[in-house]
């Protein structure tokens, strides 16, 4: 793993649970993890029940697009994370993966959405917490 660990969030059409995904790791982590998330059939917009989830917790996502899964940016990633939604993502020796089984919130209201939300952060706590602990705690 590189001096700053780097992580990929992968769902299929980079608009829900990877936005937000990649959104919590930001917000929590700062600058000490480099983040990235991708889909391999993105959406046109990120999922405004999302936004709308994220937008109640503090942290917007509205400027967000949906990017295509590329193998570069599995290449650069110490760490990938799939959403649980049966995505291809090429296999790097070296690199670890993740599979994390998340509801899919397309098509959802925010109050469907506002768990998956939940679950999420719980994931990413628990893998700052491997990755880049907080120096100062």
């Amino acid at each position: 793993m590189s001096e700053k660990p780097s992580v990929l969030f992968v769902c299929v059409h980079n608009a829900g649970r990877s936005q937000m995904a990649a959104a919590w790791l930001r917000h929590l982590a700062g600058d000490r993890v480099e983040v990235r998330s991708a889909g391999s059939a993105p959406a046109d917009r990120v999922n405004p029940a999302a936004v709308a989830a994220m937008r109640e917790v503090g942290v917007d996502i509205s400027a967000e697009t949906p990017k295509i899964l590329t193998v570069d940016a599995v290449e650069e990633s110490d760490v990938c994370v799939t959403m649980g939604c049966g995505d291809t993502c090429p296999v790097f020796p070296g690199k670890r993966y993740l599979d994390w089984q998340l509801e899919d919130p397309a098509g959802r209201g925010v109050e469907a959405v506002r768990p998956i939300r939940d679950e999420i952060k719980r994931r990413v706590d628990l893998l700052i917490a491997e990755l880049a602990p907080d120096p100062e705690v």
